[in-house]
């Protein structure tokens, strides 16, 4: 027997009374940022979330038993364990099966929380198109995971460090809506503008809501993502990131890094490299989009 979803008390809850809940990712606690910042930022985060009137539903597998909402000691748990992996959808099964932790990725956290029957999502960036993916067919599974799974997604775009026009492309084939929070132009995660631009606007929480009202009324499926950008003001120095990236690759090249352990890499690089202003950029990310997703959730009932 496939094993039940563990739900927390207060998701649970929140689920039976019809309130808002917004579904959180747990790699950027375990592989997105370093200790023992991970684990302030992820509290950080829920608190965001429960400010703006909704309930936070940090999802993971821990034990072998997939968890919607997670205990303090269970964040802390994910913030500490060394032996906990990354999954997208395709390993969920493995890790459970065989009793194991695993943190959620963009496109397993969104299975599970549509599995939970949560509809509103925040994360970071979307995985993407990789560059070289020409040479490499590296493809994020994110994208073919949200063509099929109807969630909003409140993200900063893609990492910089991907192929963002070619991401784009797949986004468009494989159906999955994007729309600019206050733009029309995508952002590149660090920074503002990633220089590609975006066919449709939103202003406000309640303009996404109406747009995923009809979007469930016409049953389309796929997700609906909201691309929200960082101020200019707060956004990595172009120059900087422009050089880091560069170096990043480089040494990725060299070291024979590929697949799935380049993003990591990279990002490791950039927050070492920068003297820690990539982590500063990163948390002003998730914490934004923490709270134009709560604000989502509370407008989407």
């Amino acid at each position: 027997m496939p094993p039940a979803l563990d739900i927390s008390p207060d998701v649970a809850a929140a689920l039976g009374d019809g309130r808002p809940i917004v579904a959180l990712e747990s790699t950027i606690i375990s592989h997105g940022l370093p200790r023992p910042e991970n684990l302030r930022v992820a509290r950080a985060v829920e608190e965001t979330v429960r400010r703006r009137g909704a309930v936070p539903a940090t999802i993971a597998v821990l034990d072998g038993r997939v968890r919607i909402g997670l205990s303090d000691d269970d964040l802390a748990r994910v913030a500490d364990l060394d032996d906990i992996v990354k999954v997208s959808v395709r390993d969920i099964a493995t890790v459970v099966a065989r009793g194991g932790h695993a943190a959620t990725t963009v496109a397993a956290t969104s299975h599970l929380a549509h599995l939970a029957g949560i509809s509103v999502f925040a994360t970071g960036g979307l995985g993407g198109v990789h560059r070289q993916a020409r040479e490499t067919w590296d493809e994020s599974a994110d994208l073919t995971s949200l063509s099929t799974t109807p969630v909003i997604v409140v993200c900063s775009g893609v990492k910089s460090i991907l192929d963002v026009p070619a991401t784009l492309e797949r986004l468009e084939t494989l159906n999955v809506a994007v729309v600019g929070y206050g733009t029309d132009r995508f952002p590149g995660f660090y920074l503002t503008d990633s220089g590609s631009r975006i066919d449709w606007q939103v202003g406000s929480p309640e303009d996404i809501a109406a747009i995923s009202a009809v979007r469930r009324a016409l049953s389309i499926p796929g997700a609906l993502v909201v691309a929200n950008p960082l101020p200019e003001n707060l956004q990595m120095d172009p120059d900087l990131h422009d050089r880091l990236l560069v170096e990043g690759l480089a040494m990725a090249e060299t070291s024979g890094i590929r697949g799935k352990d380049v993003t990591p890499f990279l990002l490791d690089h950039f927050h070492r490299a920068s003297g820690g202003i990539s982590l500063e950029v990163n948390t002003e990310i998730i914490l934004r989009n923490a709270d134009l997703a709560s604000c989502v959730a509370v407008a989407d009932r």
